[in-house]
């Protein structure tokens, strides 16, 4: 079953690939659906793929191949709706040839992500803040799912290879896996970045540096804003 975005998304690729043969670009399927951002067709695409709609093939530059529409199940049904259309493949750009995608950071499509402030990688600081501004992130670092970016402050993440300067990604989520790193919120006031562990009732906030200390909490006192899926460092 498909979302009303998922559905409206999907007809579209397939419409345009019916009239003039070329996919559309991320901004054209953004603007169709009237999306605010790219990020938004990024996850309406990952959400078609996990549901056998599209496929990505390697080697290609985010390029999609359609496997079936909504009425069906079988790949043959988009011959036989389309008039004799084949799995065509989406670009994910502006329907440039593949070789033309041999330098990616100049042609590459990105995914706009929101920067949420800062976050400690050491002793917890005040709670995450406000939208600041969004950045681009490649979309092979994004999962399913919302996202959102922190700029690092501290250095107790170091032996993970996170250091202060870098932005991490994060995936929004209110449950992770022990040894996942996570964002975490102390008390409802302060946000930190650690590595998670739980032992019976307790939760344990590890630090990747010998000198800080592992700080343990009882379950009430720590909520999990997101999971730790990516990191962009300026040199």
């Amino acid at each position: 079953m498909l979302t009303p975005k998922q559905k409206e998304l999907l007809l579209y690729i397939n419409k345009r690939l019916k009239e003039s043969g070329v996919p559309p670009s991320f901004d054209e399927m953004k603007d169709a659906l009237d999306l605010r951002s790219k990020s938004g067709i990024h996850r309406l695409i990952t959400a078609l793929e996990e549901r056998g709609f599209i496929r990505r093939l390697p080697h290609r530059a985010r390029a999609l191949e359609v496997l079936k529409l909504p009425e069906s199940s079988s790949p043959e049904s988009i011959a036989r709706t389309s008039g004799g259309f084949s799995p065509s493949v989406i670009e994910g750009s502006l329907g440039k040839s593949e070789d033309q995608f041999a330098n990616p950071p100049e042609f590459g499509e990105s995914v706009s992500v929101p920067l949420m402030g800062r976050i400690a990688a050491g002793v917890p600081i005040a709670a995450i803040q406000d939208r600041s501004r969004d950045i681009d992130v490649p979309p092979d670092i994004l999962r399913s799912g919302e996202h959102f970016a922190l700029e690092v402050k501290g250095d107790s993440m170091i032996e993970a290879g996170i250091f202060e300067g870098d932005t991490v990604i994060i995936m929004k989520s209110d449950t992770a896996d022990t040894g996942d790193i996570v964002v975490a919120l102390v008390d409802d006031e302060e946000a930190t970045l650690k590595r998670l562990r739980r032992k019976g009732n307790s939760v344990a906030l590890e630090a990747a540096n010998p000198a800080y200390e592992t700080r343990i909490f009882g379950p009430d006192r720590v909520k999990i804003q997101g999971r730790l899926v990516g990191l962009i460092r300026k040199y």
